[in-house]
């Protein structure tokens, strides 16, 4: 009876995984079926798009020749009726002294003949017609303005699809992941000479397999990569739960503000419980190499944050790159700041108040402000306080951006020179946030970056 038992379970599970798979089918299937009618849609708008550059090239082209006819004309035109306009007074010249020639001749007997006779004489050597060129200045000939698109014509027969590439190969002996980086190479089985770039697209996921439903995450892109490799980093962190104030209950990722000071008590039962990090496929050890920027042990008791600065960092020093970060808090809570801060900053020192931090922060007690602070100096910032906001840090550039992480509104930035490296840095009081890391920086914050579109402020801009 229990071998019976037993056995139904395991087909149980063996339908249930089944049915699981047919499911996260049918959903890339159904996904597929959007996929075909958006990228043919896309393809007829490209089409259309090429079809009309085309044309207007065609008839710029068109526009230019007929011009350049225009000109032609009308300069031949100009010589040509010049030279009419002056053969036509010569003419009429000629034909006064060929009649006052006539006439004097029938009146050979008059006493003024001699005088009349070297007056046509003087005349005809000096008359229009004996010195006019009769060569026409310019030609009538237009053929070198004839056009003959006879072989354009046949290469616009011949116009066809894009030949499809072959798909690339990844080459999983040259491919890498360590310290919080994907370094993926490929290969194609085929030379290709007219392959311009690649362009590669990725998501998250913490199942190792075809992304399932539940699990599903938008595809991000990357575009123009002209080599055969390419390396994604992602800056991940956890909060040092070491640093964090008495009163912040950290686990993992999450804090949340306890009045009781409820952390202690939740840190020795963790440790009693035998309770660590969850596990996940991207922390698994057989998928990365842990980031030797991670700090191997906490700050200590005695550097705690304490007093009213209800403060936790990161625990992985930024000494380089660029890296992005995101963290949703409660809009209750009275108070919350983000940031970073130099590993120096005090156990009493409140985010912004020094030289040391950095930060955005969110007051909901008593008077409701939404403010950029460093070394005491504060700008209010005329903004609607959005529930989840986004960090972009380049180092090198010294620069420090807080985006509205929906809708990528640049909220505030900073320019400074970073003269030691960072650590991420919250802080919250009577409420919680929760942040999310290992994220790649978003293409609309490195286009702004980029066109430098997005408002920047100095540190002497706060008051």
């Amino acid at each position: 009876m229990e071998e019976q038992r037993e056995a139904l379970r395991k087909i149980i599970k063996t339908l249930a995984v089944k049915n699981e798979e047919i499911q996260s089918f049918i959903y890339s299937l159904k996904q597929m079926l959007l996929n075909v009618e958006a990228n043919s849609a896309k393809v007829q708008e490209d089409l259309e798009a090429e079809f009309q550059s085309l044309f207007s090239l065609l008839e710029e082209l068109k526009e230019g020749m007929l011009m350049k006819i225009k000109q032609d004309r009308a300069s031949r035109t100009y010589e040509l009726q010049n030279q009419l306009a002056a053969c036509t007074r010569a003419l009429e010249s000629s034909e006064e002294l060929l009649e006052t020639a006539n006439q004097t001749l029938q009146a050979m007997d008059s006493e003024d003949f001699p005088q009349a006779a070297k007056q046509i004489k003087d005349g005809v050597t000096m008359a229009p017609a004996f010195r006019l060129s009769l060569k026409a200045k310019v030609s009538d000939n237009m053929s070198h303005l004839m056009v003959d698109f006879a072989q354009e014509r046949q290469m616009l027969q011949a116009l066809k699809f894009l030949p499809v590439p072959s798909a690339p190969v990844i080459d999983l002996a040259e491919s890498l992941v360590a310290d919080n980086c994907v370094t993926l190479v490929w290969r194609m089985p085929d030379e290709d000479s007219k392959i311009d770039h690649y362009v590669l697209e990725y998501r998250r996921t913490n199942f190792e397999g075809p992304p399932r439903l539940k699990e599903d995450q938008p595809w991000m892109v990357i575009e123009g990569i002209r080599q055969t490799e390419y390396t994604l980093t992602a800056f991940m962190f956890r909060l040092d739960a070491s640093t964090s104030h008495q009163n912040l209950r950290v686990d993992d990722l999450s804090v949340e503000w306890d009045a009781m000071g409820g952390k202690v008590q939740d840190i020795k039962a963790r440790e009693k419980d035998g309770k660590g990090r969850t596990a996940s496929p991207i922390n698994s050890p057989a998928r990365g190499t842990p980031s030797p920027k991670r700090m191997p042990s906490g700050r200590g008791g005695r550097d705690r944050f304490t007093a009213e600065s209800y403060t936790v960092l990161g625990d992985t020093l930024i000494d380089g790159g660029e890296h992005y970060w995101e963290v949703r808090y409660e809009p209750d809570s009275k108070a919350f700041g983000v940031g970073v801060a130099y590993r120096s900053l005090g156990r009493f020192e409140q985010l912004g108040k020094t030289a040391a931090s950095w930060c955005l922060h969110v007051n909901n007690w008593l008077q409701v402000s939404f403010t950029a602070k460093h070394a005491n100096k504060v700008k209010v910032l005329d903004a609607p306080v959005p529930d989840c906001l986004g960090v972009h840090c380049d180092f090198h550039q010294g620069l420090l951006s807080f985006y509205n992480a929906r809708t990528k509104q640049v909220l505030h930035t900073f320019k400074t020179r970073f003269t030691q490296p960072l650590l991420p840095a919250f802080t919250v009081w009577c409420g919680s946030f929760q942040v999310t890391t290992g994220l790649q920086v978003p293409s609309a914050v490195r286009c702004l970056q980029k066109r430098g579109s997005a408002t920047s402020s100095s540190n002497t801009s706060l008051t």
